[in-house]
């Protein structure tokens, strides 16, 4: 029997992270620079001769065998795979179950800051559009992915991750009212994109967030008018802004020393993106001579980029070998969600 197969890249928020919730972006606006990288979501699904639907995440253990249905309660450890399944049998096939078996699993620790959950629900209806055919492009893919995790999920979060998933490699993208977004793919030359990969050190810090908790405290806390996480989160956008520029350039080296910048406005946005355990290993990083740091994401833990001269890289990677993380490697990709079919 046919298999269907998908994979999504997971991405690196260098800037603008956050403007992408509302209410914020609704307001003022929200722009955000990210890059997707060699790390991705992976999803298989093959049709069953039972009359069953079976969820299965590999890299979290977990595994559901359901008697069919046309709707599962969203709820368990794979609420978003029950969601997309829901969206898809009621949106796209007429209401009709569909016995299937949906395997999943990610490159990346969960929790990371680097958008595995909604590129798992992105690789997720490329898998069924692959599956049934359906006529979905990118923004179709993307909006009902953000559709799935925000609303039918009620998951706080913004929409960079979905777009970024269904698009690929670097975009500059835009988030207006009424869910208008407009994504801006970047033209960065080979030389760019190289010299980038070899001043960035991408380290999970050991720690995983739950960054709903997080982004709910930004979205309390820029409300309050002329507040000082209104103001950080003005900061951010105008620096994403600043970022695109000198990436554009290939400044590299400002580029790099802008991310910091970014970093601290971030800090300032809500409690929690920054703690301890984060401070002291960004301390030791900077010590060993990195020039600047980003947690990837909504902060707290998951992901951190080290910036750092390429004759500094091991001195850096032997300071936080005292710590409980590790080190990825990556390189930047261009493409968004693909999905294919074997025997």
């Amino acid at each position: 029997m046919r298999v269907v197969h998908s994979k999504a890249p997971l991405r690196l928020g260098l800037a603008g992270g956050g403007t992408d919730v509302s209410p914020y972006s609704d307001q003022f606006g929200g722009l955000v620079l990210n890059a997707t990288i060699s790390l991705s979501t992976h999803v298989h699904i093959r049709f069953l001769n039972e009359e069953q639907v079976v969820f299965e995440a590999t890299d979290f253990n977990v595994k559901e065998v359901l008697p069919l249905s046309r709707e599962f309660e969203l709820s368990g450890s794979l609420i978003l795979h029950r969601a997309v399944y829901n969206k898809i049998v009621d949106k796209f096939n007429n209401g009709k179950p569909l016995p299937i078996h949906v395997v999943s699993y990610s490159d990346a620790p969960p929790g990371s800051g680097v958008g595995s959950s909604s590129a798992l629900v992105v690789a997720l209806v490329q898998a069924y559009q692959e599956l049934l055919s359906l006529p979905l492009g990118e923004y179709d893919i993307a909006h009902l992915a953000y559709e799935i995790e925000r609303i039918d999920c009620n998951m706080s979060g913004g929409k960079q991750d979905q777009y970024a998933a269904a698009f690929g490699g670097f975009n500059f993208m835009e988030f207006h009212e009424n869910d208008n977004v407009i994504v801006n793919p970047l033209r960065i030359k080979e030389d760019i994109k190289l010299e980038l990969e070899s001043r960035l050190l991408l380290y999970h810090t050991g720690k995983s967030r739950e960054s709903a908790k997080i982004i709910e405290q930004q979205i309390e806390a820029t409300k309050h008018i002329d507040g000082v996480a209104l103001n950080a989160m003005h900061e951010i956008r105008t620096i994403a802004v600043k970022m695109k520029e000198l990436l554009l350039k290939g400044d590299v080296i400002t580029f790099l020393e802008v991310l910091g910048q970014s970093w601290n406005a971030k800090k300032s946005a809500a409690s929690g993106i920054s703690n301890q355990y984060i401070d002291e290993i960004a301390l030791a990083a900077v010590l060993a001579g990195a020039s600047s740091l980003k947690i990837s994401g909504a902060g707290g833990g998951g992901f951190m980029m080290i910036a750092v001269s390429p004759e500094n890289r091991n001195n850096v990677v032997r300071a936080l070998s005292h710590f409980s993380g590790q080190f990825f490697s990556f390189k930047f990709v261009e493409s968004g969600v693909k999905s294919w079919k074997s025997n």
